[in-house]
């Protein structure tokens, strides 16, 4: 099992609101690194907004993922660096392709690329691009996908769309990787595994998950690759989640109580522990590595955690070391 770290990049996520920098993240993809992490990752808003949690619906600053996570392979040595997910209506998937290969090369093989179809109304508005409707979006990811499954091969292509066009184009010069893998990101609905299946390495889903339900969306996913003639074993699975965790069982229900009260809106005024527990990867240590031994019969090979309530945040830095210190050695050298 290999583990990721959602990278802090926006206004809110910080210890005590302090604004967001780009030295910020470069700290926190260091420290990443240093405590034995397999990779972070950054999400791509091109502001944040807590509306959908009926809060303050002002924009909130957000970092752009790939011009930052260029700086970051200069930081780090050894981490891979992935897009937890790129929006595909935002760049033309040519540019996607050149900056792929350029980050895979400033940081000597180590990127990954998640692309999904974007959902933030808001942000699609103030700069300019159209929203359409969720087919409209999952038609431009299709044909992103398309462009990038020949572009990131190397290989010379034309493509004629509905939305994007290429003649005679190329990718150079090529990765570093002999190929740049490629995530999907996405609740997992039938039209989105099909693309996974089709055009890319696996599929991410994030932040809430049982092991159960995700266990019906991984069949599902293999059956999608059986229908586009792939075999599923080649199919690969990471899954996002958000982890609050404490030494015990009251040091836990501490930092469950400070999230909740900490979470914008009323979108956790129902929860309870046990709910929460249910499809996050919470608790003590202990019951984090039975949750993560579940996820990893299933088939998943990484696991992001979301160390607070909302992604992307390290508002309790003590969360990120006991995971370090305490979940990642459980999976180490293992024979």
């Amino acid at each position: 099992m290999r583990f990721g770290l959602s990278l802090p990049h926006y206004g809110f996520s910080l210890p005590a609101g302090a604004p967001i920098t780009f030295q910020a993240v470069a700290d926190w993809a260091v420290r990443a690194e240093r405590l034995g992490f397999d990779s972070v990752w950054i999400s791509d808003h091109l502001f944040y907004s807590f509306a959908r949690y009926g809060a303050d619906p002002a924009p909130i600053a957000a970092v752009e993922p790939l011009t930052a996570l260029s700086g970051l392979a200069t930081l780090t040595s050894e981490i891979r660096l992935g897009t937890l997910v790129l929006g595909a209506p935002f760049r033309h998937p040519s540019i996607v392709a050149k900056m792929a290969t350029t980050i895979d090369a400033v940081s000597g093989g180590r990127f990954e690329l998640g692309i999904g179809a974007g959902w933030l109304k808001e942000e699609f508005a103030a700069f300019g691009f159209p929203y359409g409707s969720m087919g409209e979006r999952f038609d431009t990811l299709e044909e992103s996908l398309q462009v990038l499954h020949v572009l990131l091969s190397g290989e010379r292509a034309s493509f004629e769309g509905a939305t994007i066009t290429i003649r005679d184009a190329v990718a150079m010069p090529a990765s570093v990787q002999p190929r740049i893998p490629v995530w999907v990101g996405g609740k997992g609905g039938p039209r989105l595994l099909r693309l996974a299946a089709r055009h890319a390495d696996g599929w991410n889903a994030a932040w809430r998950w049982s092991p159960g339900v995700y266990a019906e969306r991984v069949q599902a996913a293999r059956a999608a690759c059986e229908a586009e003639g792939r075999d599923p074993a080649t199919f690969r699975l990471s899954i996002g989640l958000y982890a609050l965790l404490g030494e015990t069982d009251g040091a836990f229900r501490s930092v469950f109580e400070r999230g909740k009260v900490a979470m914008p809106g009323d979108a956790l005024r129902d929860e309870t522990q046990e709910s929460w527990r249910a499809d996050t990867l919470s608790g003590t240590p202990e019951q984090a590595i039975e949750r993560i031994r579940a996820f990893e019969a299933i088939g998943v090979e990484e696991i992001v955690v979301a160390p607070w309530v909302l992604p992307f945040s390290t508002v309790e830095p003590s969360i990120v070391d006991l995971i370090a210190e305490q979940v990642l050695p459980a999976f180490r050298d293992r024979a």
